[in-house]
């Protein structure tokens, strides 16, 4: 049954080709940069591993801007050498995915340029046009501040084109069966050179319905149809049964539920937004109960279903989610400059520095891989990288992986970069860096590669059921875990003073805690309960008493 559902007890690892690692020295990461890096994320404990887009693109959102769907762009190598890596990664027992960007291509794809030509062209509806754009059509862009509107004017097709994001990101129009079907086609060329599935990036945009809108009347509201959910998922399935489908959708607890479906026709993951910004919520402020409440409110999936957890990634800390109140904490606590800030919404930089402090940035790594669900990390983060705020928008979080103490961090040994390492301040590669800190038993990434492996030991996490204990302490939460007999508790402590906790954890075989941390045994007193101490941050794992499939064996 484990193998079943793999995508739940796997920790994936995303990170972009462009600033990985660079083979060939024109100061741009590559396949074959990544392939020689390969055996460090697998000593590293990392058994999936998530690419961010590496396709032929302008490459002026990152990769996101996609003019060819089937290749390799030669910045980052070729198709063989694609298939190379995936069979490096195959012989490690690591999983791959995709980024799957068909909410949008770039303006230089083929489509778009055909689409622009002439009205009668088959791909004109492959986007979505308007003579004049409707009223309750003039959307907010997904980058307030940075995009002005979701509607450009095309003098060569003399009318306006629809895009969420960037205008040289056109929306692709999902409506039109002859999209559905060229989506097919791009998922089951990448199955078939062996990836195990697709992150759906903007999956809430690629479902939405505008072309069968009422455009020139502006009436309504876009649909969101989830029967092409539906649709996906069935190929995908058939192509390959053991494929996943992670999605991304930023959507409110009451909204989720459609995405996930009944479990066999909806996404096999989702990432969990919503306790994402109220997990900085709580190491803002010490108060656990918002995300207690967080938690229980998105305790909505079917049970194949799965969450995929995360602190950091590629985009902008969104708190949009969060109240006024609540966002104007978060803010003061780790964006209290405007130049730390993005689109109103959120802050654009990395966690370590962020919560600065090493307590806090292992209780905040400890808590994701305690979290009902699955761990996504972030590359760099497993060494406390920084951001450069001098790079605009998300690009702050996005500069070269930091590899040694050696000019260009390592990363290449050309003098011009894609992105400039970071020569400077306490998160500089000469202070931060994977060579010194594999050298150092203390180092960050050791940690991290120890709570991995623990992670990975913990089944219950990823498969089974979970409810949260009461703690005593408005700083600590106590999530306790069962999975086929046997039980887990976790307890982390959110504030800077210690905590004193009492817990009753009302199991079989709860009257003895083993620490998986440290050496030790916690046993109850003669109410049945557990006195524990936590340090300020701190955190314990404790194996609940002895599995119950060993003391029916020994009853026998």
């Amino acid at each position: 049954m484990i193998h079943d559902l793999w995508y739940k007890h796997t920790v994936i690892y995303n990170l972009d080709l462009e600033t990985f690692m660079d083979a060939n020295g024109d100061g741009v990461g590559d396949f074959e940069g990544l392939m020689r890096r390969i055996d460090y994320l697998y000593s590293l404990g990392i058994d999936t591993i998530w690419l961010s887009p590496f396709q032929p693109s302008p490459n002026r959102d990152n990769g996101y801007d996609i003019k060819d769907y089937y290749g390799v762009d030669p910045r980052h190598g070729s198709l063989g050498d694609f298939v190379e890596f995936m069979n490096l990664a195959h012989n490690r027992g690591i999983k791959v995915l995709l980024d799957l960007v068909v909410n949008h291509t770039s303006d230089q794809h083929r489509w778009f340029q055909e689409a622009r030509k002439d009205k009668s062209s088959p791909y004109h509806d492959w986007y979505v046009w308007a003579d004049e754009p409707p009223p309750d059509l003039r959307f907010e862009s997904v980058f307030p501040g940075a995009v002005d509107g979701t509607w450009s004017y095309d003098e060569k097709a003399g009318a306006y084109y629809f895009h969420r994001f960037y205008p040289f990101q056109p929306d692709l129009n999902t409506d039109n069966p002859d999209v559905r079907t060229e989506i097919r086609r791009i998922m089951g060329f990448w199955l078939q050179l062996d990836v195990q599935g697709f992150r759906v990036d903007a999956l809430p945009f690629v479902l939405e319905s505008l072309a069968q809108h009422e455009l020139a009347e502006g009436k309504g509201k876009p649909a969101v149809h989830f029967e092409y959910l539906r649709e996906m998922r069935d190929f995908l399935q058939w192509r390959r049964g053991d494929a996943i489908l992670l999605g991304e959708a930023n959507v409110a607890p009451d909204q989720m539920r459609p995405y996930a479906g009944n479990g066999s026709d909806g996404l096999h993951m989702m990432f969990n937004f919503y306790v994402n910004q109220y997990l900085f919520y709580a190491l803002a402020t010490g108060e656990v109960q918002p995300l207690i409440e967080a938690l229980e409110a998105t305790r909505i999936l079917p049970s194949c279903g799965q969450w995929a957890y995360f602190l950091r990634n590629h985009d902008e800390l969104s708190l949009d989610k969060l109240t006024q109140q609540e966002q104007e904490k978060v803010f003061a606590a780790f964006g209290p400059e405007a130049e730390m800030r993005a689109y109103g919404r959120g802050i654009r930089r990395r966690l370590a520095p962020m919560l600065g402090d090493r307590r806090r940035i292992e209780l905040a790594y400890s808590m994701l891989f305690a979290l009902p669900g699955t761990p996504v990390l972030y590359y760099g983060d497993e060494i406390g990288m920084g951001e450069d705020l001098r790079l605009p928008e998300r690009m702050a979080v996005r500069t070269p992986m930091q590899w040694a103490d050696e000019p260009q961090a390592g990363f290449s040994t050309a003098k011009k970069l894609v992105r400039p390492v970071i020569k400077t301040g306490p998160y500089s590669y000469r202070q931060v860096n994977v060579a010194s800190q594999r050298r150092d038993p203390n180092s960050l990434l050791n940690w991290m590669a120890a709570m991995i492996r623990l992670r990975q030991e913990c089944s219950e996490i990823g498969l089974g059921a979970w409810r949260v204990v009461e703690s005593g302490s408005p700083c600590v939460l106590a999530l306790l875990y069962e999975w086929q007999g046997a039980y887990l508790m976790t307890l982390h402590n959110f504030s800077p003073q210690p905590q004193q906790v009492e817990i009753d954890l009302e199991v079989e075989g709860g009257d003895t805690l083993d620490n998986l941390l440290v050496s030790g045994q916690s046993q109850a007193d003669d109410s049945g309960k557990h006195c524990l101490t936590l340090d300020a941050y701190g955190y314990q794992w404790h194996r609940v008493g002895t599995p119950r499939y060993i003391l029916e064996r020994e009853r026998a």
